[in-house]
């Protein structure tokens, strides 16, 4: 058995960031381990394959998910991953493709310190690109892949071309197209990238000096940053870690200190002025003596303010009133004629034959009291107010006069209490200044010598990595590189027919790999096969490339996506599709608690089978009822 090995990418934590929440899917097991198997599970349209499409995105694909609920609530994407066993994020911008990835060491609850550096996504060759990132942790940094004999046209290796080995999409399963036949120049390009994860391209020596050419410089590089930030530290006179570290505890303490000796000073502060409760309780009534008293003086000044107005309303009533009766006396002699207009007038008429105006006199004398009445009234209130406001006056003063003179005793009787507590808080508080600043200089110095801690680790792996290419390159001089493939294509060809044994593949005979990866069944090309054939082949083609180059401690990434790999199979509840199904599972399961230690594989399935339950992470369920309804679970 092979033992656990960090080389490598995992995948721990997927986090879509929306405006005002997240949405997350965990990978890891309880001990915060990548988790071996992963299943996505539920109903179809839940967000099971867009997981698996968000990881890519992550890892360097062109575009991202753009289905209706993830448009308007997901503004970006960060993956949490294993770089040969140190934790990274990798985030990307959602909406328009973005040509830039930001990379940072640390973990999603857990950011630390480390600045976020931009990855370009393009050109991949590019040493500042996030493939040249990528490929560095599988040991595959500065590969170019050759398409003549001459070698006069290559390119450099991209990580998107070694998902080809690690991811398996919902269309390449069932299709005709598994090794991309319908455009040459990629197929051409997926076997030189097979040749590469094993170790057998023709190049290889070549491309193991252009590598060891790439680190070295970045070796140099890193060597001169690191004496930079070297002097720079020295000039801070910082000291050691232990000597910060120690800084940083003992301002902690005295924070802490502080903070107790404070809560005590303020309890004493209360005891010491328990004696003066009758006088505050004195000062107290005071107050609400003031406050009262204050409060009826306004509310007779607003009475007095607002009858004013209302007085005179009244006064203007009455004089309107008496005019009109003065005016009814002066015309009574004339009744023969119309006191409107004039006109001659009956004794029968009762309304003027001109005008239409009453002949009969109008009686005011009843609305004339009543609007007297109201004024004589509103007077005497008003006089009352008048006389009530300056005695409400005096008293307001009165009662503010002796609230003051409350506050002064106890002030004066507390003051020989409390002087000396001050004095204490403002010993306190200068305490708590000084530690604040020690305790900011220690923390700032822990960056700059965890910062030069990083570039030393940095750059001892570069050495490392350095080493291991120049055993590499001292080794690889062995003729027979075609033998080599020769021998990897055939133990890739055996592992494809054992796992088609395990999955009991109806009639299998004659399966193998053909010198050009094509995989055949009962001697034929798999595109003879059916569409649920095919997707067996598909899945078994993939897993014997896996599982072979992991075992053979090839430059593999280390994880695996599958999506749907119930593709039609048990589609009518046939008996022996559903045992089929459990096979696969039952392969996976005991590969990867053996042979396959350390490596991972998610599966996206809409029902994986129930002695794979203990691998599902989050089902999905499609049902507003019973969550979690999806991965948009907000969004029915």
């Amino acid at each position: 058995m092979i033992g656990l090995r960090t080389q490598g990418i995992r995948i721990r934590r997927l986090r879509l960031h929306g405006d005002d929440r997240d949405y997350d899917v965990d990978f890891r097991a309880p001990d915060d381990t990548p988790r071996p198997l992963s299943v996505l599970a539920g109903a179809f349209s839940t967000g099971k394959t867009t997981i698996l499409e968000f990881v890519d995105y992550c890892l360097g694909a062109n575009d991202h998910p753009r289905h209706p609920e993830i448009t308007p609530k997901v503004k970006s994407a960060t993956l949490e991953v294993e770089l040969s066993g140190s934790p990274y994020l990798i985030e990307r911008a959602v909406g328009e493709p973005s040509m830039f990835a930001y990379v940072c060491a640390g973990r999603l609850d857990k950011p630390g310190n480390a600045a976020r550096v931009r990855r370009t996504l393009r050109p991949a060759g590019h040493p500042d690109s996030l493939s040249s990132l990528l490929l560095s942790h599988c040991k595959l940094q500065g590969v170019r892949l050759s398409f003549d004999a001459a070698h006069e046209s290559d390119d450099p290796l991209s990580f998107r071309d070694v998902m080809w080995l690690c991811l398996l999409p919902n269309e390449r399963l069932d299709g005709k197209d598994l090794l991309f036949e319908s455009v040459p120049m990629k197929h051409l390009k997926l076997r030189q990238v097979v040749d590469v994860i094993f170790d057998v391209h023709d190049d290889h020596a070549v491309e193991i000096g252009r590598r060891i050419r790439s680190v070295e410089a970045e070796l140099a590089a890193a060597r001169t940053a690191y004496r930079a930030a070297e002097q720079l530290v020295e000039d801070q006179h910082v000291g050691t870690r232990l000597d910060l570290e120690a800084l940083e505890q003992t301002a902690k303490d005295e924070l802490a200190a502080c903070a107790q000796t404070l809560a005590g000073l303020d309890a004493g502060a209360r005891a010491a002025t328990g004696f003066a409760a009758d006088l505050r309780e004195r000062h107290r009534e005071a107050a609400r003596a003031a406050l009262a008293a204050y409060t009826e003086l306004r509310d007779r000044e607003t009475q007095l303010q607002r009858l004013i107005p209302l007085r005179g309303s009244y006064a203007d009533d009455v004089s309107k009133w008496t005019m009109l009766a003065e005016a009814d006396r002066l015309f009574e002699t004339g009744a023969g004629a119309c006191a409107s207009c004039g006109a001659a007038l009956t004794a029968a008429d009762e309304r003027c034959p001109a005008c239409r105006f009453p002949v009969a006199p109008v009686d005011v004398s009843g609305e004339l009291r009543s609007a007297k009445t109201r004024l004589a009234e509103l007077n005497r209130h008003l006089e009352d107010l008048e006389r009530e406001i300056p005695q409400l006056r005096a008293a307001a003063s009165r009662a503010q006069d002796a609230e003051s003179r409350a506050a002064a005793e106890v002030d004066a009787a507390t003051a020989h209490a409390v002087t000396p507590f001050l004095a204490e808080r403002d010993a306190i508080a200068r305490r708590r200044e000084e530690a604040a600043a020690t305790l900011q200089r220690a923390a700032d110095g822990l960056r700059l010598v965890q910062g030069l801690e990083r570039r030393a680790n940095g750059i001892l792996q570069m050495m490392d990595q350095l080493d291991t290419d120049r055993d590499e390159l001292g080794s690889s001089g062995a003729p027979s590189r075609r033998a080599d493939r020769s021998a990897a294509v055939r133990r890739v060809s055996e592992r494809y027919r054992e796992v088609l044994a395990e999955f009991r593949y109806p009639k299998l005979a004659d399966a193998y790999l053909a010198e050009d990866l094509t995989p055949y069944v009962r001697g034929e090309p798999y595109t003879a096969a059916s569409s649920g054939g095919r997707t067996l082949i598909a899945l078994a083609w993939q897993l014997a490339m896996f599982e072979t180059a992991w075992e053979s401690r090839s430059s593999h990434p280390g994880f695996l996506l599958l999506d749907s790999p119930q593709k039609n199979l048990g589609a009518l509840g046939d008996l022996e599709d559903g045992r089929t199904i459990e096979r696969i599972y039952r392969h996976v399961e005991t590969w990867l608690g053996g042979r396959g230690v350390g490596a991972q594989i998610i599966v996206a399935d809409n029902a994986p089978p129930p002695f794979a339950a203990d691998d599902v992470i989050v089902r999905y369920s499609r049902r507003p009822d019973q969550p979690p309804y999806g991965l948009i679970d907000d969004d029915f």
